[in-house]
């Protein structure tokens, strides 16, 4: 009989230390309480608590945790009504307020976040709904994490996930962002349009420039040729009076026959006519090219009073005196 005595009590004490331990899980807090009322917050590890005294009342997470918003309808500050989303993230920071300042903690984060998200965005219009969102955000996590601080809670943030206006104001905001597209694109198109002109302006006006300049340039360079020419003929007539004026006749008929033999040769390539008759007498076309001949000879080394060199006969030209024969298509020059 004793030994069935010692055998119950062995296995009543293994029981009470068995329901003595206790062990906290790392991110989590257990609160004890001793018949009902909270006396102290258990630590993560191995803790012991005197059973049918002491119990563990709530098992509190210490981490960062997310908490969706559902969607809701809002109406805003110009009568729009939108579809608004989000999360809130929170952290409870002191266990026994999480867990005796208020009733269900993440009921009471939700409909907190939910009032407060229709009181923000509320007073507030469409565009600034959609433009504004850090805005919303912001004011919404200011009131929250104030109005959750007595609970032991502290807000981290507040994201909107999705804001969905109606459909005809999309399609309003759609027709009017082509709209805003189509007149941005219009002014870079006239933009471009102008500055092409200008840099074709200014082309043309450099082209035109180049070509006032090229034009001065020939001019300058046709008046210098034309001096030069002037002034040579001016050495050559100058050569030929002086020539003249010492007594030798050469040089005259050398510039006789130069101007005769020009004559000639505008007469050659004249289009009104096709042949040219010169009633012409042999004894002076043949004077003419002896005097060339002569001032050749002298040009090329001829001594004076030397023998005369034996020139080649000059070409008889037959010309007779009086009118020449009438052509029909040829003009007639009398000699």
């Amino acid at each position: 009989m004793l030994e069935y005595f010692l055998i119950a009590a062995v296995a009543l004490v293994l029981l009470v230390i068995m329901m003595s331990v206790k062990i906290v899980s790392q991110g989590y807090r257990y609160t004890i309480e001793r018949f009902g009322r909270f006396v102290r917050v258990a630590e993560p590890g191995l803790n012991l608590v005197t059973p049918f005294v002491y119990r563990v009342g709530h098992k509190i997470n210490m981490m960062e945790q997310v908490l969706d918003i559902p969607g809701q309808e809002i109406i805003t500050k110009d009568n729009a009504m939108v579809a608004v989303d989000g999360v809130v993230f929170f952290q409870v920071l002191d266990a026994a307020k999480a867990a005796y300042e208020v009733s269900d903690l993440y009921v009471a984060i939700m409909a907190l976040s939910t009032t407060n998200l229709r009181t923000v965005m509320g007073s507030m219009d469409l565009d600034e709904t959609l433009s504004k969102r850090d805005e919303i955000n912001a004011r919404l996590l200011a009131v929250v994490d104030q109005a959750t601080e007595s609970w032991g809670v502290k807000i981290t943030r507040v994201e909107l996930k999705d804001i969905r206006p109606p459909s005809d104001i999309v399609n309003a905001m759609t027709r009017q962002m082509k709209a805003e597209r189509e007149k941005r694109a219009a002014i870079l198109e006239s933009e471009g349009m102008r500055a092409s002109e200008i840099l074709r302006a200014e082309g043309e006006k450099q082209a035109k420039i180049l070509q006032a300049e090229g034009l001065k340039e020939a001019a300058f360079r046709e008046a210098e040729a034309r001096e030069r020419a002037a002034q040579a003929e001016a050495n050559a007539t100058k050569s030929v009076s002086d020539a003249i004026e010492t007594g030798s006749s050469q040089a005259i008929n050398y510039f006789i026959a130069q101007k005769y033999v020009e004559a000639i040769g505008m007469f050659a390539t004249s289009p009104n006519a096709k042949t040219i008759l010169f009633p012409v007498e042999a004894t002076q076309l043949m004077g003419t090219l002896g005097g060339i001949g002569e001032l050749a000879k002298d040009v090329l080394g001829g001594e004076p009073g030397g023998p005369p060199r034996t020139s080649p006969r000059a070409p008889q030209i037959k010309a007779g005196r009086g009118p020449a024969p009438s052509v029909p298509g040829v003009d007639r020059i009398e000699g």
